[in-house]
C-alpha cells in the first residue's frame, strides 16, 4: 500500500511542546508557508528533493542493497543554552541515548505489552546509538558541546548554525530551550541530501532522556525524531494533523503499518480507515504510549542508512567509527567533576560528580577539609564543618593511563551563624575583606571597587555597562549575617546610574536569601524607566562615554524594609543584581544592614519616650509628635548618612504636653537621614526616610 505522491520537503516533526498536561502533538508537514521559504533559500530544492526521492525508493526496492551492519552511528549533542535549566547535564544526555539504544533494539522493558496483533511486528532495527569520543579534529571529547547564546530560546536554523560537525561523521543534535514553537523537529535525508547544513535535530531540553528536566512519559520524541532522520513518515503520512478522515487517502509507504487516520491518545482498541486495529503504539505515532517500529519500518530506516542519500551510508562505516572514537573501549582523555553548589554553609552537604572520560575504572577523590576526605564512587556528597576555601582533587584511571583533576580553590565555605550586625559597608577594604563575592557569567568584568567615585569615603562598586551587554545580569552576593535575634531587618545602599537613551530598561534587583543562597527572595526592584517611585536613573542621560557621578546630588538612595521574620536566621545573604538594559555604569556605595548609614554614630534616646514622623517615607513634608519630658527650649536637628547636620529649629515646650511640628523636606535630598530632638534631660530620636 503506497501513498500517491506528496510533497517532497517536509519539516519531519516539530512536535508542539505541552509543559503540565500532554495531549498530544502537531506536525507542520507539508505547510506551504514553511516550503515556500525553504525553496526562496534554495531555489530547485523541491526538484532535487524529487530525484533524491526516487533514488531512494530505488534503493529500499532493491533486494541486492547490501550493508548488513553491525550500525553504529556517532551522535554529538549540542547544548545550546542561556546558563538556564535548557542547559541539561550530562546524564541526562546519557539518558537520551539509553532510550535510543532501547527503542531501536527492542530493548525497552514494556515491547511485549503492544497489542498482541502486533506483537510479531515488533522489529530490533538493529542501530546502535554511542556518544562521540573524539571530535572533527581528532580531540577528546565526551559528545557533548556547549554554546552559550540566546539563540536558544528560538531554536531555529540560525541556532543549528552556531555549531555543527560534519553530518558524514556524526548525527548532529542541538538541544535547545524551544524549539521553533516545537518539542523537536527534523527533515528526511531526501530534503537534507542537498542541504548539509541543516542536517540533524533539534530538540527542545525537557523532551531529552528520561531523567532532569525531563521525563519517562517525554522520553521516546528523540527516538520519534530520529526515525523520521531516517526517512519514516508518520503512521498516517504526510498530512498536516492526525484524527483526519482524508488521512485515510494517505499512507507512510510501510507495509506493516495499517492505514490510519492517526491518533493523539492512547485508544489501544482504536481503527480506522477500514483497518481491524490501527498501530496506535507505534514510535511514529502521537499517542504517548509508544513501544515499538515495525519489520517494515526497520526496512525502511536500513534503506536510508545504507544510502549514500544525505551520507548517511558514511556514518556507520569501520573507519569513521575509529575516527570518531567509538569503534572500542572508553579513550580516557579528559579528568573532570562538578559540584552541585560551589558555596555553601557550614555544615551543609555538598555532591559532587565525577565528569571524566571516557572508559573510567578507578576513581580517587581527594577533600581536603570535608568529611569524607577521600571517597571512590562516580559521586560523593561531602560536609564541610569550617569556613574558608577548599580544593578539591579527582584522579580517574581506566586501567592504563591515569589523569587527574585539581581545583586549588573550588569550595567557598561561609560561616554559620554568620557575622554580626549592625554591617556597615562602604568597600573602603575592598570586597574579599567584607566577604563579597562577584558573579559574572558572562566574563566582562562584573563588579569590581573603584576609586573613581564614592558617595563616601573613597571606594564604591561599579559595574562598568554598554550596549552590547544588554541583556546581561551580573550579581555581588554577601556572606553570611546572624539575624537570628533581629526584631526587624532594614538594609539600606546609595547607588548612582544614568541611562545612555531614554529607551535603556535597566534594573537592579535587591534580593534576600534564609538558607545561605540555596534560593533567593527579590524584596526591590529599581528601574531605568521608572519615573515616580523606585528610579534607578539619578542623573540625565549620557550616550557616550562612563558615567562618573560628580557629587552627592547623582546619588540615589533606597531602603529595603520589607523583609519578615522568616529571614530571622543565622545565615541571612543579601544579592544585588544588575540586569542591563544597554544604559551607562552603575555604582554602588554605603550597605547598611540593620546600622545607622555611614557617619550617623548610635544615638541614645530617653527611656519610654517616642518621636515618630507621619508619613515615613515621605516627599515634601512630614509631621513630627512627641510628648515634652521637660519643660523648656526644645531642639530639632535632622543629620545626613554623613552625620552632617543638614536642618535645625528649635521650639518651647511645656512638661507632659503632646507637641507637633511639621517638617519640610524640599531642600533635602531623598535618603535615610536622622531625626533628632534634644531637650535639657535627654534626647529622642527616629529615623526618616525621604523619597
Amino acid at each position: 500500500m503506497f501513498k500517491s505522491f506528496l510533497s517532497l520537503a517536509l519539516l519531519a516533526c516539530a512536535l508542539t511542546a505541552v509543559r503540565a498536561q500532554d495531549d498530544g502533538f502537531n506536525c507542520r508537514a507539508n505547510d506551504p508557508e514553511m516550503l515556500d521559504r525553504m525553496e526562496l533559500l534554495r531555489p530547485g530544492s523541491r526538484q532535487q528533493a524529487a530525484a533524491a526521492k526516487a533514488r531512494l525508493a530505488a534503493h529500499l526496492a532493491d533486494p541486492s542493497r547490501g550493508g548488513g551492519g553491525p550500525f553504529v552511528i556517532p551522535v554529538v549533542f549540542h547544548v545550546i543554552h542561556a546558563n538556564g535549566i535548557e542547559n541539561i547535564s550530562d546524564a541526562q544526555i546519557t539518558d537520551a541515548v539509553r532510550v535510543l539504544n532501547e527503542d531501536f533494539n527492542r530493548q525497552n522493558s514494556d515491547w511485549m505489552n503492544v497489542r498482541p496483533e502486533f506483537l510479531d511486528r515488533v522489529a530490533d532495527v538493529g542501530i546502535e546509538f554511542r556518544l562521540a569520543q573524539l571530535d572533527p579534529f581528532g580531540n577528546c571529547t565526551n559528545g557533548i558541546t556547549r554554546t552559550v547564546s540566546n539563540a536558544t530560546f528560538a531554536g531555529d536554523f540560525d541556532m543549528t548554525q552556531l555549531i555543527q560537525w560534519p553530518r558524514d561523521m556524526y548525527m548532529n543534535v542541538w538541544v535547545c530551550s524551544d524549539a521553533s514553537g516545537a518539542a523537536g523537529y527534523t527533515y528526511y535525508p531526501t530534503w537534507l541530501d542537498n542541504w548539509p547544513e541543516a542536517d540533524g535535530i533539534v530538540v527542545r531540553s525537557d523532551y531529552v532522556g528520561s531523567i532532569g528536566t525531563s521525563s519517562a512519559f517525554r522520553s521516546h520524541v528523540l527516538t520519534h525524531e530520529v526515525g523520521h532522520w531516517l526517512n519514516l513518515m508518520h503512521c498516517w503520512g504526510d498530512s498536516n494533523e492526525p484524527g483526519l478522515p482524508s488521512n485515510c487517502a494517505e499512507d507512510d509507504e510501510v507495509e506493516d503499518t495499517p492505514l490510519t487516520v492517526g491518533w493523539t491518545s492512547c485508544v489501544l482498541s482504536g481503527s480506522s480507515c477500514g483497518s481491524a486495529l490501527d498501530n496506535v503504539e507505534n514510535y511514529m505515532e502521537y499517542a504517548y504510549c509508544n513501544k515499538m517500529f515495525t519489520v517494515g519500518q526497520s526496512d525502511r530506516m536500513l534503506a536510508a542508512l545504507t544510502s549514500s542519500i544525505a551520507q548517511r551510508d558514511q556514518l556507520w562505516q569501520p573507519e569513521n567509527l575509529v575516527a570518531t572514537g567509538v569503534s572500542g573501549p572508553g579513550i580516557l582523555c579528559e579528568a573532570r567533576f562538578e559540584a552541585d553548589r560551589r558555596e555553601v554553609c557550614a555544615g551543609t552537604p555538598i555532591n559532587f560528580t565525577d565528569l571524566s572520560f571516557n572508559g573510567v575504572q578507578q576513581r580517587l577523590w581527594t577533600f581536603s577539609g570535608g568529611e569524607p576526605a577521600t571517597a571512590d564512587g562516580l559521586q560523593a556528597t561531602v560536609v564541610y564543618t569550617e569556613p574558608g576555601t577548599y580544593p578539591v582533587s579527582l584522579q580517574v584511571s581506566d586501567g592504563n593511563a591515569t589523569l587527574e583533576a585539581v581545583e586549588p580553590a573550588f569550595i567557598t565555605v561561609l560561616p554559620d551563624p554568620g557575622a554580626a550586625v549592625p554591617l556597615v559597608e562602604g568597600f573602603e577594604a575592598g570586597l574579599n575583606e567584607g566577604g563579597w563575592s562577584v558573579v559574572d557569567p558572562d566574563t566582562d568584568g562584573g563588579f569590581n571597587i573603584t576609586s573613581t567615585a564614592a558617595y563616601t569615603g573613597s571606594q564604591s562598586v561599579r559595574l562598568l555597562n554598554t550596549p552590547a551587554q544588554a541583556g546581561r545580569v551580573d550579581a555581588l552576593i554577601s556572606s553570611t549575617y546572624d539575624m537570628s535575634l533581629a526584631e526587624d531587618i532594614q538594609i539600606s545602599f546609595r547607588y548612582a546610574f544614568v541611562r545612555r537613551t531614554a529607551g535603556n530598561d535597566d534594573a537592579l534587583r535587591v534580593y534576600v536569601s534564609n538558607n545561605c543562597g540555596a534560593s533567593w527572595s527579590m524584596r526591590k526592584v529599581l528601574r531605568a524607566t521608572n519615573t515616580v517611585s523606585n528610579i534607578l536613573t539619578t542623573g540625565g542621560d549620557q550616550i557616550s562615554g562612563t558615567f562618573v557621578p560628580n557629587g552627592p546630588d547623582q546619588w540615589g538612595f533606597s531602603l529595603v524594609d520589607n523583609i519578615s521574620e522568616a529571614y530571622h536566621v543565622a545565615d541571612l545573604r543579601v544579592k544585588f543584581e544588575f540586569t542591563s538594559g544597554g544604559g551607562n555604569a552603575f555604582y554602588l556605595d554605603d550597605i547598611n544592614i540593620n546600622g545607622a548609614p555611614v557617619g550617623i554614630g548610635t544615638i541614645d534616646q530617653e527611656p519610654g519616650q517616642v518621636l515618630a514622623a507621619v508619613p515615613n517615607p515621605a516627599t515634601g513634608s512630614t509631621v513630627l509628635t512627641w510628648r515634652a519630658a521637660q519643660s523648656g527650649t526644645q531642639v530639632m536637628e535632622v543629620v545626613d548618612a554623613t552625620g552632617r547636620i543638614v536642618h535645625r529649629t528649635s521650639t518651647v515646650a511645656l512638661a507632659g504636653t503632646e507637641q507637633r511640628m511639621e517638617l519640610g523636606l524640599s531642600d533635602l535630598r531623598a535618603g535615610l537621614y536622622m531625626v533628632v530632638l534634644r531637650d535639657p534631660e535627654g534626647m529622642l530620636s527616629t529615623r526618616l526616610v525621604v523619597e
